[in-house]
């Protein structure tokens, strides 16, 4: 008999119950069979969400029982003997500091547009300059200034540049006023000038 009639002499006598309880237990999966399938992607693929959903009931009932009596002992850890009114005068302390802070930087952010203003200076990024105390803001405000000042004058110079005027070095014993610039341009030319409407 070979495996094809083997099967269908199972099929035909199905309905009969020493053969329906042989395929029964065929059909059982042994412990080493389901292992084995396990241990394959398909195995892996199947269990995997069974897994992750027991974690996280696990970690959610974890959570439920014990999450918050940990916290308490970490807030009583952090603020060892303290009343419920210690902390919260605690926390009032910090808002007001907080408060005085805030008042302090305005104050100093007024004194620095009032500052940035006279002296002709961009206002629209001074809260970058304002520390937390005067000296330092101060400080900030001087050295903006000094860049502002070179970059703005650096622009200028390059557009009289362009524009083909010569700008004067600054020299002080470089004379560039107009009588001086006329006496150099007679100078400069071939017969004397005349001595003026006199002659």
């Amino acid at each position: 008999m070979n495996l094809e009639e083997v099967r269908a002499w199972l099929e035909a006598n199905r309905n009969d119950s020493e053969v329906s309880a042989y395929l029964g237990e065929l059909s059982t999966p042994t412990v080493e069979g389901v292992e084995g399938f396990l241990d394959t992607d398909a195995g892996r693929k199947l269990l995997q969400p069974r897994l992750d959903s027991n974690f996280t009931k696990g970690l959610n009932t974890w959570k439920d029982k014990n999450l918050d009596k940990l916290i308490e002992e970490e807030v009583k850890k952090r603020n060892p003997d303290k009343t419920p009114e210690q902390i919260e005068l605690e926390n009032l302390r910090k808002e007001l500091e907080d408060q005085k802070n805030e008042a302090k930087r305005e104050k100093l952010m007024s004194s620095a547009m009032k500052e940035a203003s006279t002296k002709g200076l961009p206002t629209g990024f001074l809260d970058l300059f304002v520390t937390s105390d005067e000296e330092t803001t101060l400080a900030n405000l001087k050295r903006l200034e000094e860049t502002y000042s070179a970059d703005l004058q650096k622009a200028v110079d390059e557009r009289f540049q362009k524009g083909g005027r010569k700008i004067p070095s600054g020299d002080p014993n470089e004379d560039n006023s107009v009588g001086s610039n006329f006496a150099k341009s007679a100078n400069e030319q071939s017969k004397p000038a005349s001595a003026g409407l006199w002659d």
